[in-house]
């Protein structure tokens, strides 16, 4: 039977679904309370100014807090002073750990957003993905093992820490003032992890392509 149905020229009939195949996803939002923006400090709203001069978008997690400017300035100072200011530890090595901290705890956001820095700072996407997904599959040093070893303990059994872990970090290299930094990396990376579980906190999509 011949289809009468007009066309128009030049158009293409729409493709039909395919059952089989998962819907594209979408970015569904902040996260899932509402909690308005609240009146940005002048030191926060340079920083969310940065953000957009920088990186050409505010970190979603940045938004989150900002529904009170106090909890958004301990935040943003706390993650300022343990991932960017000077340490023995690489920025690399430091994203390192909330990857892997990240990974245990599967937070989407963590592992999104920090996969990216890792894909980045490395130059290797390759390697950004082994963080995410299994750090024990990536070629690593000896001391990038023992580091990612004690943070993913330090997550998964806090309790069963003893000398013999930190003693295992210095025979790699690492300093007391160097295990501090690790310890503080993955203790605020497992905060993180829940905090964004609880809300459902969604990455930016900028961060998907990143260093791909």
């Amino acid at each position: 039977m011949a289809d009468n149905r007009k066309r128009t020229k030049g158009t293409k009939p729409a493709a039909k679904a395919d059952p089989n195949r998962p819907a594209p996803q979408r970015e569904t939002g902040l996260m899932a309370v509402e909690l308005a923006q609240g009146e940005l400090s002048p030191a926060m709203q340079a920083y969310f100014d940065k953000c957009l001069e920088k990186l050409g978008f505010v970190p979603n997690v940045l938004r989150a807090y900002a529904f009170d400017n106090t909890k958004l300035e301990a935040f943003a100072a706390f993650y300022n002073d343990l991932m960017l200011a000077p340490s023995g530890l690489s920025k690399l090595e430091r994203e390192m750990i909330a990857v892997a901290v990240s990974s245990i705890n599967r937070c989407f956001y963590c592992l999104t957003a920090h996969g990216a820095a890792v894909r980045q700072l490395s130059e290797d996407p390759a390697l950004g993905e082994l963080m995410v997904m299994n750090y024990r599959a990536a070629d690593l040093s000896p001391r990038h093992i023992a580091m990612l070893d004690f943070a993913v303990k330090l997550t998964e059994q806090p309790a069963t820490i003893v000398e013999a872990d930190r003693e295992r970090l210095r025979a790699a290299g690492f300093g007391d003032r160097d295990i501090w930094d690790i310890g503080a990396v993955a203790s605020f990376f497992n905060m993180s992890n829940r905090m964004a579980s609880a809300v459902d906190m969604r990455p930016n999509g900028e961060y998907h392509a990143q260093g791909r």
